[in-house]
């Protein structure tokens, strides 16, 4: 509405001016050497007019004939890039669907006609992955990685097949770079955390933490939860060499994370030390009500030093009464019990979970027996049972069980990921239950060897060849104890008879082996889980930092 009152108020001015100047008398004489012209006002305006007119129009066909060869050249250019654009397309299609021959092909023409297209650099780089040579991948991210609107998807991509070639130097040194250009990325500042927690860097790995919070990609809480692991960490490694940075780091730690089982020892060992016994026990209540452990029972009761063990074991009842169901206070009972003298108390304590009970409730009650009673047989009995008994809780973190606490998964990279609870592999099943003829078994005497003696017999049906038959061993010479029930009767089998294999006759490729196939005595065999603690640095091993770096991120 506002475009036509404008357009009709230009029209009225226009049609005022030309009725103006019709109305105006006289005329125009133009005067050129011999040359002379009259007319009027009116046509004289006109021919001015007509004459700019002409001359616009003049320069505009100059112009679009001057243009020509340019505006041809963009719009090839344009019809260039539009089929590059739709080569990218097809290609990341072909990319997502798992077609590396489709992708190749859109590959190399979107190189053609759009090479400085980012989205060409990023559909080589996908098709060389997906073809897997990642030399030329490497390539691609190199390319992007100089470019400054590509370069974080550049080192992207090379923190990924450095990953891939098993290199974390490479990896790290490429999310380092990454964290330069973006402080607030979260998979570089995630990689260079994970790093420095490897290196048992707890400086840098705190101060990459204070970025995140302030990045805001951590809330909170938590922050404070991650920066009590990192302290606490810090602690632990400092126990020996720097004791005031290490009570500096774990009071602080106890302050940010008072649930932190480890933490809440540490703090509670230096409070005792300085003789603040009710700092120290408060420290441990507080962790013990959330996650009770043992190493939280055997903090408190040592918590004033030079108690007696029936001092300890009062003190350990009244941290126990404080989880009445929890199972962890009856064992530091029971422990501290047997360490008093109290045997009554320690089997009271012990009675609920002897039905079923853990590993360490039988090597609990094996000790209670030797140390009670003085029963090699019955302390013999609940030994064998520990045996087959279900495990208890570990520090255990993305299905790696570890023997000792640790800040950060050596699996996955997080921190705070170990909790006490029992490995997945150790979950009771149908086939755990104990009847009571192998307990009978497990409570017998050590068997003796059965010395088995040869003698060639003569087979009448056979004058020709030898049999070897097995004669009995005599009775062994020891006798069962007396409480012991008597083992179950087996059936009598007959003597084996060993017949020399004709000749000529092969033996059977099919058969099973009679002896099962064990280690080699020069195989090594697979490391026990605690090897994997003892040398942190090897990289072939889940508890070195390499071999977290070759799963972080992938």
């Amino acid at each position: 509405m506002f475009r036509i009152v404008v357009f009709l108020l230009v029209l009225a001015a226009v049609a005022l001016g030309a009725a103006w100047i019709a109305n105006q008398g006289g005329g125009v004489t133009l005067s050129w050497g011999a040359w002379q012209a009259e007319t009027s006002l009116a046509v004289f305006i006109a021919a001015i007019i007509a004459a700019v007119a002409a001359i616009l129009l003049m320069w505009s066909i100059f112009r679009a004939i001057w243009k020509t060869p340019g505006r041809l050249r963009r719009r090839g250019h344009e019809r260039r890039e539009a089929k590059g654009r739709r080569a990218i397309t097809q290609g990341l299609i072909a990319v997502g669907t798992g077609d590396p021959y489709a992708a190749r092909q859109h590959a190399g023409v979107a190189k053609r006609l759009a090479a400085h297209d980012p989205l060409a650099l990023v559909l080589h780089a996908q098709t060389a992955q997906l073809e897997g040579d990642h030399a030329a991948a490497q390539r691609a991210f190199h390319q992007m990685a100089e470019r400054e609107d590509t370069r974080l998807l550049g080192l992207r991509g090379l923190f990924i097949e450095a990953q891939r070639n098993d290199d974390p130097y490479t990896a790290v040194a490429m999310a380092e770079e990454a964290l330069k250009t973006a402080p607030a990325s979260p998979w570089a500042s995630q990689a260079v955390l994970g790093f420095r927690c490897a290196k048992a860097d707890w400086d840098g790995a705190v101060a990459i933490l204070e970025n995140n919070y302030a990045a805001g990609l951590v809330d909170p809480e938590t922050y404070r939860r991650q920066r009590g692991v990192l302290l606490t960490a810090r602690a632990q490694e400092l126990e020996q060499s720097d004791r005031d940075v290490s009570r500096k780091s774990i009071m602080e730690a106890v302050k940010l994370a008072p649930t932190l089982v480890p933490a809440a020892a540490l703090a509670a060992k230096f409070y005792s030390e300085d003789n603040q016994i009710r700092r120290a026990m408060r420290v441990i209540e507080t962790a013990w009500t959330t996650n009770p452990h043992p190493d939280l029972a055997d903090a408190y009761a040592h918590v004033r030093l030079g108690d007696s063990a029936r001092e300890r074991l009062a003190r350990v009842v009244t941290l126990a009464q404080k989880t009445p169901e929890s199972i962890e206070g009856r064992l530091a009972i029971a422990r501290a019990a047997i360490d008093a003298g109290e045997f009554p108390q320690a089997r009271e304590a012990l009675k609920p979970l002897i039905a079923t009970p853990t590993q360490r409730v039988a090597l609990l009650m094996a000790e209670l027996e030797r140390a009670e009673n003085g029963d090699e047989g019955r302390m013999r009995h609940w030994m064998l049972r520990a045996v087959r008994a279900a495990h208890d809780p570990v520090w255990t973190a993305d299905g790696y069980v570890s023997n000792r606490w640790r800040p950060v998964s050596p699996v996955t990279g997080r921190i705070d990921a170990f909790r006490w609870i029992a490995p997945v592999a150790a979950l009771p099943s149908d086939g755990g239950a104990i009847d009571a003829a192998t307990e009978a078994l497990l409570a017998a005497p050590p068997i003796r060897p059965v010395v088995v003696a040869i003698e060639p017999v003569k087979n009448d049906k056979e004058p020709a060849q030898d049999e070897m038959v097995a004669a009995p061993a005599p009775p062994a010479a020891d006798n069962p104890p007396a409480d012991t029930p008597p083992a179950p009767a087996e059936p009598v089998a007959p003597p084996p008879v060993f017949r020399p294999r004709p000749a000529g006759e092969k033996p059977n490729a099919v058969s099973p082996a009679v002896i099962p196939l064990v280690r080699a005595p020069d195989d090594p065999g697979v490391p026990e889980p605690d090897s994997f603690d003892s040398d942190p640095e090897r990289g072939d091993q889940p508890g070195g930092w390499k071999g977290f770096f070759t799963r972080l991120g992938g």
